[in-house]
Order: structure tokens, then sequence, then C-alpha cells
């Protein structure tokens, strides 16, 4: 992409410079890719406004485009490796999947809304390094297990056990936000141990909840 005939160069790097970095986001890569990726393809044409606006983005359904703070730490507490295998359950319209790509690694993106789908396709269709598939979030994208790195996009107010069932032992890990009220949460860093996953909370994230992963019977944490 030619930045200097962009007219969107501008918003993103006051997106980085004023809501990222100042939030303790000092990956190159992702800072790079946040600079580069038009984040107004991810989003419907009545919010392109809201595009870069440092709050998360109503994409219907009852579902959100993250907050640009919150999708780059997310990111980064994942720590993603090049060539890494990654797991990206609610990827939405695949903004957070494409930064995951820009970082090296080869990202299944899951989802299962036919409307983000068709939005996620189109925003994603000149993005290497990312393949996006249909199925349930509860369910992980079994067929390509395991996974070094499983980023949920969202919150959840437990992890599915087949998620975490998903994740490569030894040395994988989930990154996702655990909802510890309405409107609250905490991104949380979860790695394989003898008796599951052991959860480090992370910071603070009023991530939205993802409808589809509601409290049920076969979750963990």
């Amino acid at each position: 992409m030619d930045l200097s005939t962009d007219r969107y160069a501008d918003a993103r790097n006051l997106m980085v410079d004023g809501q990222v970095r100042p939030n303790r986001v000092n990956d190159r890569r992702l800072l790079e890719a946040m600079r580069r990726l038009p984040r107004e393809r991810f989003v419907p044409p009545q919010a392109i406004a809201r595009a870069y606006a440092d709050e998360d983005v109503p994409l219907g359904g009852g579902r959100m485009l993250l907050a640009p703070m919150s999708i780059a730490r997310l990111v980064q507490l994942g720590a993603p490796r090049a060539g890494e295998q990654v797991l990206v359950v609610g990827c939405a319209t695949g903004y957070g999947a494409a930064l995951l790509a820009a970082c090296g690694a080869s990202v299944t993106a899951l989802e299962e809304d036919a409307a983000l789908l068709a939005v996620a396709r189109s925003a994603l269709a000149d993005v290497a390094g990312v393949t996006l598939v249909e199925g349930k979030l509860r369910e992980g994208w079994q067929r390509a297990a395991p996974y070094d790195l499983v980023l949920i996009e969202g919150a959840a107010e437990a992890v599915p056990a087949a998620l975490a069932a998903q994740v490569r032992v030894p040395g994988g890990r989930l990154v996702g936000v655990l909802a510890t009220g309405e409107h609250m949460g905490r991104a949380v860093l979860a790695e394989p141990s003898v008796g599951g996953l052991s959860v480090q909370p992370a910071f603070d994230c009023a991530a939205p909840l993802l409808p589809p992963l509601r409290q049920g019977r076969s979750f963990v944490f």
C-alpha cells in the first residue's frame, strides 16, 4: 500500500502514537502492522468514521471490533513468533488475524457469524498467512490443532474445554479476556500444566463478551 496516497495514513499513525504505544505496546512488528493495515476495511461502511477511535466498534449482532489498544495488548501478550500455528477464536472481520499474520504467524481465523465472515473474506483477500474457517467458536478448529497460540478475540465467562485441549503441549499458550462483571474483564495468559491450563492475570481489559462463549458445562477455569 502506498501510504503517500492513503487518506487514512494519518489516522493510523495517530492511533498508534496516541492509543497503542502509550499503553505499553512495544512490539515493533505489531506497531508497524497497525500503521499499515487499513482498519477501515474491517468495519461496516456506516462505522468507518469510528474505525480509528479509542473504542470498540459495533459490527452488528452483538459483536464488536476490539478497540485498537485492546487487540494490540492481547496480541503482544500472546508473543507470536514467526512460523507458529495460531488459532483466532471469534475473528469477526479479521483484523486481529491480520495483525498476527503480519507478525509472521500462520493463522487459522475461526468465525461462526455469516455476516462477519462475508466482511472478513473481503478484508482479508490480500492478506497472506490467514486461513478463514467457519465453525462453532466453542469447538475451536480441531483439523489444524494443536496450536502454538490460541487467541480468543473478545471476552468469555470461561474458556471452553475444547479450546484448552487444542493448545500445544508443551510450549503452547492461550490468551483471552475473562469477564469479571458487566463490561469488565481481565486479560489472561494460560499455559499447559500438569493440572490443565495454568492461568496468569495480565491486565484489566473491558472487552465485550462473545455471545457464543457464555458459560456452559463444557467450560474450564
